[in-house]
């Protein structure tokens, strides 16, 4: 439950400034079922919070930062031909590393490791255009975990 995570950034500046939310009370599959009815086109992609959630705690949130971080996802989206429904993150931890997270599923609809998949994005200059946005810690794989950042 998300409302009760300390690491939620978000919550805890919607508390401090009394921000009322009108979803707070309904879960993420009823959000989903009630887009659907609606015919909502996104109903069944994946969640896609803000992107400083990407950021480990104490990396500082900079445009730089963001940035890489927006740029990285774009790529890994494009060479893993990664549709919206699912999820998929780059994250910065500390040292500058590139911590790619990805879905559970990719890796059971590809028949795929994080071995195989790490070796597809170096194949595909992933590595080095990393290098280039200011991950300059390496990069890593490991599957996709809401809140993992904060781990």
């Amino acid at each position: 439950d998300d409302t009760q995570d300390p690491t939620r950034l978000g919550l805890i500046a919607a508390s401090n400034f009394s921000v009322r939310s009108p979803l707070i009370h309904i879960t993420k599959e009823e959000v989903r079922r009630a887009s659907k009815h609606l015919d909502l086109p996104n109903w069944n992609f994946a969640a896609s919070p803000c992107l400083r959630s990407r950021l480990a705690l104490g990396v500082e949130a900079t445009s730089d930062h963001l940035r890489a971080v927006n740029m990285a996802e774009e790529s890994v989206r494009d060479i893993l031909d990664l549709d919206e429904t699912l999820n998929m993150r780059v994250r910065m931890l500390a040292g500058k590393k590139a911590m790619i997270e990805l879905d559970r599923q990719w890796f059971e609809d590809s028949l795929s490791d994080t071995a195989t998949a790490e070796n597809l994005l170096r194949h595909r200059g992933f590595e080095e255009y990393c290098k280039d946005l200011g991950f300059t810690g390496g990069i890593g794989i490991r599957p996709f975990k809401s809140g993992s950042v904060s781990t």
